[in-house]
């Protein structure tokens, strides 16, 4: 009989649930080499195996078939042999020998004397989870992370060891350094170490490159020099390019990304005639201005903001969701919106940059991608040969405005790991959208208006307490850190975490989340995940 237990991790995903390390390898196995219908990702986690789909009923069919599936036997990974030298030099070495009671050298002969498996991936791009069988190295993390651990730090966090691929914040016990470059996109294979793979690691007295190799390549493309296209001449507050992103490649850490209102940029690019993932401008608060190297057509969706045309004849002011014609040497201005946050410029032909990773959308959180966009940098134009005709003028289709905006939710995946009042204040409380919101999370604070006046009513206390096992995470999930207090992932999520997920919402309200300026009040409409139906549960 399977042992496998499923929980709703929104209305397109679902967590499974298995008892041991073995059993989620054995899982994601199964997952990877033979797919669900509908499946886009599948990411492992210490205990559970977090399976993305295309649309809700592919995920219902998924949630009926997961218990029932029979698991490969567990065996010897069978990915590749890697070999890492280390240089033991880290700055928790002899905390981790004291903790551990085999002292310093005793450490270093156990790690260095053992075959380390490549479990799962998350945390950052090319950083690996491996497990090995010595239980004596099992040591805890920090009581207080680094704000900043060096680029090609070996570390060791509860049963597992890793390497950080790139310098970062992190809680892990520094045992060693190595040169090893495990994240470099000019390589076939990205990531040095992936799920699957085995790892020994091997003592040194010193690295052949140090402190080179060891950082990450992240290939951040900027975009062509003079040529025809849109030259940045001011980006505002922020500018990026984004695409539809790039799905699939959560055991490398890599998050999906993309536009934040994908409804926004495929609008966007459906008014000027092109396939709905071409590389399109996201500005923030507007502020943006291009000018064309040649004849070109643009629409502006998203966040309405007043447009302005300079440059050759009379200044005019195109319409929000209308192609228009912007001719070569006329000047593009875009004004500060009227509402909402985002802005997006598409041209006809679509932004012609290398991709990364089958994208070219920008991931703020793990430096993939093209870079964000500077003055003076003339952004390609592809060929419009065999693209569809220019589009006919739409509507807005963002839906925040003044008042409080309702986003639909499930409970789960880790609802059970807080009290029925936490759940009731999370349903029934409304939620102010902080300033310290980006494209990684919206951070949210009870109201001052909340009608129960009360401080505490901000806080979502929990039933448990202790560590939660990484796990996936999905864009729309609202995690709940020690301090009470929730975040809603956006585009450039994380791809694990180790905070508690109280609830996630709608795939079709992520959008709408991300539109949402400081101040701006949400309350959250439950929702069933297996028929979307506001739901007759309650919170106490």
């Amino acid at each position: 009989m399977s042992s496998i237990a499923v929980r709703w991790a929104g209305p397109r995903a679902v967590l499974a649930e298995v008892p041991t390390l073995a059993e989620v390898l054995a899982l994601h196995r199964r997952v990877t080499t033979q797919p669900l219908p509908g499946q886009l990702d599948a990411v492992a986690g210490a205990r559970t195996v977090l399976v993305r789909f295309s649309g809700h009923e592919a995920a219902v069919s998924a949630a009926a078939a997961l218990p029932h599936l029979d698991l490969p036997t567990p065996g010897r990974p069978g990915g590749r042999d890697v070999t890492i030298e280390v240089v033991y030099d880290g700055v928790d070495l002899d905390e981790v020998g004291r903790l551990t009671g085999l002292g310093r050298d005793g450490v270093i002969s156990a790690h260095t004397g053992q075959p380390w498996s490549g479990a799962f991936g998350g945390f950052a791009p090319g950083f690996t989870y491996l497990v090995g069988e010595d239980r004596r190295l099992h040591v805890p993390r920090r009581t207080t992370p680094r704000t900043a651990v060096p680029a090609g730090s070996v570390a060791l966090g509860g049963e597992f060891s890793a390497i950080y691929p790139r310098r970062s914040p992190g809680g892990w016990q520094i045992i060693g350094t190595t040169a090893a470059r495990m994240w470099d996109l000019e390589r076939e294979q990205p990531a040095l170490v992936r799920p699957g793979d085995t790892v020994r690691y091997r003592a040194v007295r010193e690295l052949a490159d140090p402190g080179n190799s060891a950082t990450p390549s992240g290939k951040r493309q900027g975009p062509a020099g003079p040529g025809a296209g849109l030259e940045i001449t001011s980006t505002g507050l922020l500018s990026l390019l984004q695409d539809l992103g790039r799905p699939g490649n959560g055991d490398l850490g890599v998050s999906p990304s993309g536009a934040a209102d994908q409804p926004s940029a495929r609008q966007a690019n459906r008014l000027v005639g092109n396939r709905a993932g071409a590389a399109v401008v996201e500005n923030l608060l507007g502020g943006l201005s291009l000018r064309a190297h040649g004849d070109q057509v643009v629409a502006v969706t998203g966040a309405p903001v007043p447009l302005r045309i300079s440059g050759s004849g009379t200044p005019r002011s195109p319409a929000m969701g209308h192609p228009f014609a912007l001719l070569d040497g006329d000047l593009l201005a875009l004004g500060t919106p009227t509402a909402g946050l985002r802005s997006y410029v598409a041209v006809r032909g679509g932004f012609d940059v290398q991709p990364v990773l089958g994208s070219r959308s920008t991931d703020t959180l793990s430096g993939i991608g093209p870079a964000s966009l500077a003055p003076g940098a003339v952004l390609p134009v592809g060929a419009v040969r065999g693209l569809p005709p220019v589009g006919s003028p739409e509507e807005s289709m963002l839906r925040p405005g003044a008042g409080t905006t309702e986003l639909r939710i499930t409970l789960g995946p880790r609802n059970d790991w807080f009290t029925a009042g936490a759940i009731r204040a999370l349903l029934t409380r409304e939620w102010r959208v902080t300033n310290q919101s980006d494209r990684v999370g919206v951070r949210l604070a009870v109201s001052s208006t909340d009608p129960t006046g009360a401080e505490e009513a901000g806080v979502l206390e929990r039933a448990r307490s202790g560590e939660l096992p990484s796990e996936g995470t999905v864009a729309g999930a609202l995690q709940v850190p020690p301090s009470g207090q929730p975040v809603l992932f956006l585009a450039d999520q994380p791809v694990t975490g180790g905070y508690p997920v109280i609830g996630v919402v709608a795939a079709e309200d992520v959008s709408l989340a991300a539109q949402l300026p400081p101040g701006h009040l949400v309350r959250f409409l439950l929702v069933d995940p297996a028929t979307l139906a506001p739901s007759a549960l309650t919170a106490g």
